[in-house]
């Protein structure tokens, strides 16, 4: 059964595209940012341009990209430019970011991106494999297949191990507060204990006791 619900998946994630151009618009003198989850040591690539009928593109239509990791390090940067490319490893886990900047103008104007943005298998250009290897189509399929399953299953061994790390810090945060509940207890127990002396004195004084 686990076998068949394998085949089953590996066979959706084939069929289905893993990843497709987006489009969104930029107004000048603004930002915006898109990441992407990527895996140690995974390929990646990207593709971008503004889209304009004008030739060549005027000022207004450049833009400023900068691609980071998690951790801050810089894998592509470029300024004053209409169009590009960017192509990596990743060196750690986690969340990559590129960001967009338009350049402010006056009247702003809204600028119009298409970012094509590929990591893993995707990222592999297969029609240059086919071409250097010379191997059949079925041949070509099969090396799309396995490299498609060695991909997911790295991808369940990166989740598994994201979720422990959730865990861990589940268990840490579960801990801290049970640790807060009760100090928060002990000193409420001892503000009602110092509140009863304090009464009993004061009638014992008033010799009201």
């Amino acid at each position: 059964m686990w076998r068949f619900r394998t085949i089953i998946l590996v066979t959706m994630i084939w069929c289905s595209p893993l990843v497709g151009a987006m489009r969104f618009d930029l107004k000048s003198g603004t930002s915006k940012c898109i990441t992407e989850d990527i895996k140690s040591s995974a390929m990646t690539v990207g593709k971008y341009n503004v889209i304009t009928d004008l030739q060549p593109a005027p000022d207004t239509h450049m833009i400023t990209i900068r691609v980071t990791s998690p951790y801050g390090n810089n894998y592509h940067y470029a300024d004053h430019v209409d169009s590009g490319t960017f192509a990596f490893t990743a060196a750690e886990s986690g969340d990559y970011m590129a960001c967009y900047w338009a350049v402010d103008h006056k009247p702003p104007v809204t600028l119009s991106i298409e970012f094509d943005w590929k990591s893993g298998v995707a990222a592999k250009d297969w029609s240059k494999v086919a071409k250097k290897g010379q191997v059949e189509v079925m041949e070509l399929e099969l090396k799309k297949l396995f490299d498609s399953v060695t991909s997911i299953h790295e991808e369940m061994f990166y989740l598994r191990e994201r979720e422990e790390q959730m865990q861990a810090l589940n268990r840490s945060t579960n801990s801290k507060m049970a640790t807060f509940s009760f100090l928060s207890l002990l000193v409420c127990l001892s503000v009602a204990g110092l509140q009863l002396w304090h009464l009993k004195t004061f009638f014992e004084r008033k010799k009201l006791l």
